[in-house]
């Protein structure tokens, strides 16, 4: 397009001397390739102080997530057993604690690997994380990990039973051992297990959030609970309930 983007200044010098170092300053760029790290300095600020944790949460899809405190991943206690069930162990646990392998080289076929074991491994740790006292009362105050005040703002939806009158849900899982269910929306009203509505979370599995979480939550909490008469839906003809002995 050669229409130009704005109107050049009346004096003519002025225009001149802008224009030429525009041009020189793309003619220095030119040579520059954009994908050397050492010369694009461009993102540097914003990749710099992404961490692996920050970066994984702020996935499509990770939305139900927080943060869990690096404190809590450094302490050999906490992550007891979980070696024998994470393949690449060690190299996933660097990746998401962000520290550099002093090691030549590692033995891995592809990085890929490691990325999913970070992924399977930070979700056993989050499962472990949300249930502690630490965690639990950072995620009661609206400070870092803000997973009560996403509760609260419903943020991970309400539930779809009229007689719930838009009852918050909250994340749950049906098994503490991964691989074996997907996420599931607890709702605290019914005490019924539902589906999320969106397809981004059929991905997530129901073992990063494990069983415990909802209910510990709500009681350490229970002011959360929104105290809504639960009411039964009865079919009707006419009018008239429909008996049961009818299906025969």
């Amino acid at each position: 397009c050669t229409t130009p983007l704005f109107q050049p200044p009346k004096d003519t010098k002025i225009f001149n001397e802008m224009w030429n170092s525009s041009t020189s300053a793309v003619q220095v760029n030119a040579g520059t390739s954009t994908n050397d790290p050492k010369t694009d300095t461009s993102n540097d600020t914003g990749t710099e102080s992404l961490t692996w944790i920050s970066w994984f949460c702020g996935l499509p899809g990770h939305e139900y997530f927080a943060e869990v405190a690096e404190d809590f991943i450094e302490d050999d206690f906490n992550l007891t057993g979980l070696n024998s069930m994470v393949p690449f162990y060690k190299e996933a646990l660097e990746m998401i604690l962000d520290v550099e392998s002093e090691e030549e080289a590692l033995k891995v076929p592809d990085v890929s690997i490691v990325e999913t074991s970070a992924e399977l491994l930070y979700g056993l740790i989050h499962q472990r994380y949300i249930i502690t006292r630490q965690g639990l009362q950072q995620m009661a105050s609206l400070a870092i990990y803000v997973l009560v005040d996403k509760y609260e703002s419903k943020h991970f939806g309400t539930c779809p039973r009229y007689y719930c009158q838009s009852c918050p849900v909250i994340p749950c899982g049906r098994s503490d051992m991964p691989g074996l269910e997907t996420v599931k929306l607890f709702c605290p009203n019914c005490l019924d297990l539902y589906t999320p509505p969106s397809s981004r979370f059929h991905s997530v599995d129901g073992a990063f959030f494990g069983t415990t979480f909802p209910h510990l939550l709500f009681q350490q909490y229970p002011d959360l609970l929104q105290n809504t008469p639960t009411e039964i839906y009865e079919p009707k003809i006419f009018g008239f309930k429909v008996n049961e002995k009818s299906r025969s």
